[in-house]
This record gives structure tokens, sequence and C-alpha cells, in this order.
């Protein structure tokens, strides 16, 4: 396990900021759920995709790496964990966290910083392990979406951990979605063959040697025969998908 989560970004983040574009249906859910703060801390970071331009931010990022892919006009971005966050008590107008807490090793513990910095809403972005599998990747690689859900934890420890008044929404995911999550590609199968694009998923680190090739082989021969869209072609007319992004707001 790499220093401060579960994934070492240091060996496997480059490519992220051009794989994982900032989804503009997220963005205007995030920003709608942070309301008029002046400034919001962004808590795992990563390459700042999320963070409102018009706001002052602040960026905890563990991850050299990462935190090279920043913007060069973005805030200020520091090297620090969720679990010990280097700020007083509600120093914060509010606080972010956007697919970041299943890396975090002590989930409870981060949630319960993230809420004592802020003084007004913590928004996270995070993943509802639970319905993974209705989805056609499951039929090929169904231990990468096993391997997400252990790693995903209950939307409803994410809710407990936050406390205070919290909304759950689901976000829904658009055919053309800039970050590349697995779930992106619902109707781009043809995407998930790029090499660039699953390193930029951390999803296949989590699984055997043999699975990954064995997916892109068996993908690749039924995009090729007209398989994959005799029994899935469905998924490529659908706009939106309703899949296991969901938007977890706590305000005090």
């Amino acid at each position: 396990m790499a220093v401060g989560g579960d994934v070492d970004y240091e060996r496997t983040g480059t490519g992220y900021g051009a794989q994982r574009r900032p989804d503009p249906v997220l963005a205007a859910r995030i920003r709608r759920a942070l309301g008029p703060v002046r400034t919001v801390l962004n808590v795992g970071a990563g390459t700042g995709s999320y963070e409102p331009q018009d706001r002052h931010v602040l960026a905890i990022e563990p991850s050299a790496v990462m935190r090279a892919q920043r913007r060069p006009d973005a805030g200020l971005a520091i090297e620090g964990f969720a679990e010990a966050l280097p700020l007083d008590d509600d120093s914060v107008d509010a606080a972010m966290a956007v697919a970041t807490v299943h890396q975090w090793r002590d989930l409870a513990k981060g949630l319960a910083e993230l809420r004592r910095v802020a003084r007004g809403p913590v928004v996270v972005a995070a993943f509802d392990g639970s319905v993974l599998s209705q989805w056609w990747l499951n039929d090929y690689a169904p231990e990468l979406l096993a391997a997400e859900q252990k790693r995903y934890p209950e939307i409803a420890a994410i809710v407990r951990g936050l406390g205070g008044q919290v909304s759950v929404e689901t976000v829904p995911i658009a055919a053309d979605c800039p970050d590349g999550i697995t779930e992106a590609f619902y109707a781009r199968p043809e995407r998930l063959l790029d090499p660039a694009v699953r390193r930029a998923q951390s999803s296949w680190g989590f699984v055997g040697p043999d699975v990954e090739p064995r997916f892109v082989a068996a993908l690749s021969a039924d995009l090729a025969s007209g398989a994959w869209d005799a029994r899935y072609g469905h998924w490529r007319n659908m706009a939106t998908y309703d899949g296991s992004r969901r938007l977890i707001v706590s305000r005090p």
C-alpha cells in the first residue's frame, strides 16, 4: 500500500491529467452544493479537476506526481493527508473530496477532519459499489468490479462519518463523459482497449496479472466480430447512465 492511501500515484499517476478531465455534469453539481462560499479546501485533490476556479482553493494532495499535473493557475497545493489536515477548526467555508475517499487509510477519521475544518458544506463525490455489477463490463472483467466493490466504502458509512444534515444524489454519467472512470465508457467500449485509458483507472492494479490481457483479448474479439454490439449495442444509444456516482453533501 502506498503511503497515505491504497494507490502509489508516484509510480502510476503520470497521465491522469490527460485522461481524467473534469466532467461538466459533476462539476456543476459540486458548484451547486458548495453554494456561495469564498474559501474551499479540496482534499485528495489529485490534479485539481473539479476545483471551482472563481473561489480561493487550498488543495491537499499527498502525491507529488499528481500535484505536478495541476493547471498553472490553480490554487495552492500542499502535501498532506485527509486523516490529519494541517488546518485549524472552522478555517474554511467549505470542503470537498472527489473520487478519493475509497483510497483513504481511515475513512471515519478523514471525514471527521473534513467536517472539523469546514464551517459550511462538505461535498464528497464517491461511488456506490453495490450497483457496479449491473453494467456490461461485469461480463468481461468481473474481478475488476469485485475489487472495486471491496475498496468502495458504503454510502451509509460516508453519511455517518460526515454527520449534520446530509443529502445523497445520483450523478448521471453522460455518454461522452471526459472523466475517464470505467463507467465513463459504457457507450464507448473501444476506448477501454486503450492502455492509456486503463492506466488512469487505479482499479486495474487490484486484480491478478491475467485479468487485463484476458479482458483486452475478449473485448477486442467481440467488437471485431460484432458480438458485443449484438448483445450490448443498446448501451451506445444511452445518452446518460445512472451508475455508481454519488454526491454526498453534509451541512452543519
